[in-house]
């Protein structure tokens, strides 16, 4: 165990999110998600919801502020009426975090694949859910004045 470091960030994960650089990009995909199939890297979080997963990450990942959206959300399926509350959580938690109001777009859904399978990891989350997949970019930490 460490100091301040959330227990559900597991010491893979953690890694993963050291090596990262700027501009790399993590996908937080839930449970219905072709994670195995898509992912360079691929890191196991089954069991654990992406909110509760985004919060503790962004404890110690920076957001890229150098672009204008460093989130993105799968969109909704054109027709599809499900509803997705969990967006809303997800905005709440960027914006406690980053103070970004508007950090999400919205990709549609074989684009967000495809640039899912560019990224350096994905998180297969046990986030029942559907379109809570999550994309973020990482920015820099920028040195204490």
């Amino acid at each position: 165990m460490l100091k301040g470091v959330p227990r559900i960030l597991s010491p893979e994960l953690l890694k993963i999110l050291m090596e990262m650089g700027h501009g790399d990009e993590i996908v937080l995909a839930d449970a219905n998600f072709p994670a195995a199939r898509v992912a360079q890297r691929l890191v196991r979080a089954d069991g654990h919801p992406v909110p509760e997963l985004l919060d503790a990450v962004l404890k110690l990942f920076p957001l890229d502020t150098y672009i204008e959206k460093p989130a993105a959300l799968m969109e909704r399926v054109p027709g599809d009426t499900v509803e997705t509350p969990v967006w809303d959580r997800y905005r709440e938690i960027v914006e406690r975090h980053t103070g970004l109001s508007d950090a999400f777009e919205y990709v549609e859904r074989f684009d967000f694949y495809e640039r899912a399978s560019r990224a350096y990891a994905v998180v297969a989350t046990g986030e029942a859910a559907q379109y809570a997949n999550l994309i973020l970019t990482k920015g820099v930490i920028k040195e204490e004045q």
